[in-house]
């Protein structure tokens, strides 16, 4: 369960979000800076919201009353950012084993996760050899092997082709099914908003409430 009840001051406007999910798809929906990527910020810990409360299953990340932020390295929360955020130097292999320490990377399990990812034979390529849609395998590769509680993936698709695209938005509904853990996704794209989400909050300037609903609009 994911609780998220917001605000934050933005120099145009005062964003703040409202919604309670389960293991669920949340997408957030609306035009560029509508605040989307801000909340996601906050949910990983890399910004810090005014006030309110962010509450992953049974644990507080954020509360403005009780004076609790937990440091982004603590909230084992996956983030798949917009440009996939690839190390060029390194291999696929490297990038995806950089987030784990000892004994963890010299498991078998980050080459299988590649495979299921269809992207186990790059292991040794560097991101400037990859296709659009293979780096966003390895980015969501490398989010997922900690095993996140939480996965965050801003907009996933919009560097990506109309057949790549449809092939991922299917293989991410599937990959959540299987995880079964809480996604919030960004998107500027209606026709991504309803075919993943769970929850569809629509953000624009201002404030965004959301609940069980399937489309929530402001």
């Amino acid at each position: 369960m994911l609780e998220i009840r917001i605000t934050k001051k933005l120099w145009h406007f005062d964003l703040g979000l409202n919604v309670i999910v389960n293991n669920q798809i949340l997408v957030l929906w609306g035009p560029s800076g509508a605040g989307k990527t801000t909340i996601l910020h906050c949910l990983a810990g890399l910004l810090k919201p005014d006030s309110g409360l962010v509450r992953l299953n049974d644990q507080i990340l954020f509360s403005s009353d009780e004076k609790i932020n937990v440091p982004t390295r603590l909230r084992n929360v996956g983030y798949l950012f917009q440009d996939y955020a690839l190390f060029p130097h390194m291999t696929v292999r490297q990038n995806v084993l950089y987030g784990l320490s000892g004994e963890m990377k010299s498991g078998s399990g980050v080459i299988d996760l590649l495979k299921s990812f269809g992207v186990g034979h790059l292991v040794d390529r560097y991101p400037g050899q990859l296709s659009g849609g293979e780096k966003q395998r390895v980015a969501l590769a490398r989010a997922l092997v900690v095993r996140p509680r939480l996965l965050l993936l801003d907009e996933p698709f919009s560097a990506l082709d109309k057949n790549t695209k449809e092939s991922l938005r299917r293989e991410i509904k599937d990959m959540h099914r299987q995880w079964k853990i809480p996604f919030v996704l960004v998107s500027h794209d209606e026709e991504d908003a309803r075919f993943l989400g769970d929850v569809i909050v629509s953000l624009e300037h201002g404030l965004a409430k959301g609940n069980s609903q399937r489309l929530v609009r402001v």
